[in-house]
C-alpha cells in the first residue's frame, strides 16, 4: 500500500508540470551530440587522463547514462542482471536486481536504463521490464514482454534503451499483437497497443519526437520502420526493409537495426546496415506520411550509431570497414578515414569515435576533409568493444564489458 501511494504521489506531480527530466541513451534526442565544451583539441600519446575507474560491471555491452549527480549503468553476474548506481568518483552507491540477464550468446546486458526524475526503467535481454527507484535502488514494479505481453524474443536478446514521455514508457514485445505498447510508467499498466506488423523486434531504441501537432515513436521491427503516433498508437507511416526477400526472412537474416534514428527538421535519417542501409526520408506536414529523398549503401552501419554534423552525416561503414561522411542533401559519400568499425558520438565540433577494436579517435570534419586528432587503445574489460561512450561533465565515459573508466577531456585552467 506504501508503494502504491508513493507512485500516486509521483505521478500527481509529474501531471503538474511540463515533463520528466531525463535522462538517456546518446544524451539529448538520442542524437549522440553532447553539449560539453571547452574540449581539448588533441590527447597525449597514451590517452587522456584517467580520471577513475572500476572493473566491478559484470558482463554487458550497455552503455551507462550520466546524471549531474550519478552514474546508471546495468550488468550481468551469475546469470543476474543488476543496476549500478556510481557516484562521480566511481565509487558504487548500490546495486539492484532487476532480473536474470542474456547468457545464450554475446552474455551480458543489452539496452541502456533511461532515467525520468527520481524513476529509473530497464529492459533486461530475456524482456523484463523494470522500474527501480533511483535512490534506492527498490524494484517498483516490473513484466515480462514475452510471458505478460505475449512478445518474441529475437535471436540475440532483447536490445531496448525505453523511451519515457510524460507518464508513460514505451516498449516493443514483438508479438502479433503487442508488437509496439505503451505502459503506465508508475504502474506497469497497458495504456495502449500497436500490431504494427506483428514481427519481432529489430534490437531498436526508438526515438520520441514532435513534427506539427503531433508526438511520434519511431522505431524498427525485424523488416519494418516504424512511426506511430505516440498518443495512440496508431501506425502512420511504415518503410519496408527489402534487402532481404521475404521468404528467405528468419531470425539472423535481416533483421538487426540497433541505430536510432535522427529527426531533423522535417527529415527522418537512419542507417541500418541489415536492411536498407543509409535513407532520407521526408515527413509530410501532418506527419501521416513519407518520402524517400535519397538512398546509400554507403551508410550500412549496424549498431555503432552516427552523427550529423556540418550537413554531413558521419558513421562507420560495415562493408567499406572505415570512418565515412555522407552528404545530407545528396547522399553522396564525401569523405572517409581507414579506422575500422565503431561507435560514433560528438561534442564542442569533435567527433568521438570507439571502434570495435578497442581504440578510441578523437577525430575533426572540417572543409579540407576528416582527420584523425588523436587516439589511444583502451586494453581494459572484457569481451567486445560494442558499448558507445557518453561525455558529461568534461569527462568521456567509456565502456568495456565489466570496465568502466572516467577520462578528463575537457581544458583545465
Amino acid at each position: 500500500m506504501k508503494k502504491l501511494a508513493v507512485l500516486f504521489l509521483l505521478a500527481c506531480l509529474v501531471s503538474c508540470k511540463s515533463g520528466p527530466e531525463i535522462t538517456q541513451w546518446r544524451g539529448e534526442n538520442r542524437s549522440g551530440n553532447y553539449p560539453a565544451t571547452n574540449l581539448l583539441a588533441s590527447w597525449p600519446d597514451e590517452g587522456p587522463l584517467v580520471v577513475w575507474e572500476t572493473e566491478s560491471l559484470g558482463n554487458g555491452y550497455s552503455s551507462p547514462i550520466v546524471s549531474d549527480e550519478f552514474i546508471y549503468a546495468t550488468g550481468e553476474i551469475d546469470s543476474l542482471g543488476y543496476l549500478f548506481k556510481l557516484d562521480h568518483t566511481g565509487r558504487e552507491v548500490w546495486r539492484s536486481v532487476y532480473g536474470k540477464e542474456w547468457t545464450t550468446n554475446f552474455k551480458g546486458s543489452r539496452g541502456a536504463p533511461t532515467l525520468a526524475d527520481n524513476l529509473i526503467y530497464v529492459c533486461s535481454g530475456l524482456g523484463d521490464i523494470s522500474c527501480l527507484n533511483a535512490e534506492t535502488g527498490e524494484r517498483l514494479w516490473s513484466l515480462n514482454m514475452v510471458t505478460d505481453l505475449q512478445g518474441t524474443c529475437p535471436r540475440f536478446g532483447f536490445s531496448q534503451a525505453l523511451v519515457v514521455n510524460n507518464e508513460w514508457v514505451y516498449c516493443q514485445p514483438g508479438g502479433e499483437q503487442h508488437n509496439v505498447v505503451a505502459l503506465n510508467r508508475f504502474t506497469g499498466e497497458l495504456v495502449w497497443s500497436s500490431a504494427g506488423f506483428g514481427e519481432r523486434p529489430g534490437y531498436n531504441s526508438p526515438l520520441l519526437f514532435e513534427w506539427g501537432e503531433k508526438k511520434i515513436l519511431a522505431t524498427f521491427s525485424a523488416y519494418h520502420l516504424l512511426g506511430i503516433d505516440a498518443e495512440t498508437g496508431q501506425l502512420l507511416w511504415s518503410q519496408e526493409q527489402t534487402n532481404t526477400k521475404p521468404e528467405e526472412r528468419a531470425p539472423g537474416k535481416g533483421d538487426t537495426h540497433a541505430n536510432t534514428i535522427l529527426f531533423h527538421e522535417g527529415a527522418i535519417y537512419y542507417s541500418a546496415g541489415d536492411g536498407n542501409c543509409g535513407v532520407k526520408l521526408q515527413l509530410n506536414e501532418d506527419a501521416t506520411g513519407i518520402e524517400q529523398l535519397w538512398k546509400t549503401p554507403n551508410l550500412d552501419n549496424y549498431m555503432g550509431g552516427f552523427v550529423l554534423a556540418n550537413n554531413h552525416l558521419y558513421a562507420s561503414s560495415h562493408r567499406q570497414n572505415q570512418f565515412i561522411a555522407i552528404d545530407c542533401e545528396t547522399g553522396m559519400q564525401t569523405d572517409s578515414l581507414k579506422i575500422g568499425r565503431g561507435s560514433t558520438i560528438q561534442a564542442d565540433g569533435k567527433l568521438f569515435f570507439y571502434g570495435d577494436k578497442g581504440t578510441i579517435s578523437l577525430l575533426e570534419a572540417s572543409a579540407e576533409g576528416l582527420r584523425t586528432r588523436s587516439s589511444f587503445k583502451l586494453t581494459k574489460g572484457s569481451k567486445e568493444h560494442f558499448a558507445h561512450p557518453v561525455i558529461h561533465g568534461g569527462l568521456l565515459y567509456l565502456r568495456h564489458g565489466n570496465y568502466l573508466g572516467a577520462y578528463q577531456i575537457q581544458r583545465q585552467s
